[in-house]
């Protein structure tokens, strides 16, 4: 397991390894331009957890939260040997990068479309940087990764999303999936030739249909959310939504107010299902400020 803190605790990345738990609290990322919004932004806490589950030797999970840009980012690689491993890490890197450098350079308070345009932008680099490396190293060749990133806002969070790696919101003991899965088995659900229930049982539950790396160029879903007070944003890899439903999941999120404790639970709970594949979790609370 690799954990790395940087300027001062600005963010950290975890990657390949076991129960990785860290908690930060920090003001939002000052996109404060949207006129409707109230005047008192929200605080955010982070904590996330990082497993191989029972049945992996390797990891090739990763994620990245750098509470200085309020955002995070989760991936959940794919590919023979190691490649998955370099997949996610490298997707993950690149976004950030990539992101870190538009907010440097902003003169002045960005539109929405902007901010929802410099995730796609960054989502087009770490695609354009996995891809090259699949096709240029033989031993990456066929590597890809999901991607799932969040923007937290003063009231607001942006989700975008590539592959089945999931985004929840958490409010008043209901749990809401944010993001739509780009998968086969989605498709299905979509055309009425599964029913929810029957999914849970499919055997291609891991077919995805949108990835990062594996095509030349591809583009983010971004949709945006509003957030309270209260609010419990939850990013994870399908290591966890495939051990657990929706159910299981606001179960233990409402067992565990804690959200060190709650990364945690899961992260046993999954386990306790059969920890089929490796397990990534990022969560975020919102409190007033």
């Amino acid at each position: 397991m690799q954990c790395t803190f940087a300027d001062s605790l600005d963010y950290f990345t975890c990657s390949t390894g076991n129960a990785a738990l860290v908690q930060a609290q920090c003001p939002s990322f000052t996109l404060d331009f949207l006129q409707d919004l109230q005047p008192v932004p929200l605080l955010f806490s982070y904590s996330s957890a990082l497993d191989t589950g029972k049945a992996r030797q390797n990891n090739e999970d990763a994620l990245l939260v750098d509470p200085a840009l309020s955002l995070c980012l989760l991936a959940d690689g794919m590919g023979g040997y190691n490649a998955g491993e370099i997949a996610s890490e490298l997707a993950i890197q690149t976004f950030h990068k990539e992101f870190r450098e538009w907010v440097s350079q902003l003169s002045s308070a960005p539109t929405v479309a902007q901010v929802q345009q410099s995730l796609i932008r960054a989502a087009q680099q770490a695609n354009h940087a996995v891809y090259l490396a699949a096709q240029t190293i033989p031993e990456y060749n066929g590597m890809g990764t999901t991607l799932v990133a969040a923007l937290l806002g003063r009231e607001q969070v942006w989700v975008g999303h590539l592959g089945d790696s999931r985004a929840y919101r958490w409010r008043a003991g209901q749990l809401e999936q944010l993001s739509r899965d780009h998968s086969l088995l989605q498709e299905q659900i979509d055309a009425g030739l599964l029913s929810p229930e029957e999914a849970l049982y499919a055997t291609h539950r891991n077919l995805v249909t949108r990835a990062v790396g594996v095509e030349p160029e591809v583009v983010l879903d971004v949709t945006e959310h509003r957030l309270q007070a209260h609010d419990l944003l939850l990013l994870c890899s399908d290591g966890l939504s495939d051990m657990l439903t929706d159910f299981r999941i606001a179960e233990v999120l409402r067992l565990h107010q804690n959200i060190e404790a709650a990364a945690r639970a899961l992260v046993e709970a999954a386990n306790a299902a059969g920890g089929r594949d490796n397990i990534a979790v990022v969560l975020v609370r919102a409190t007033a400020e």
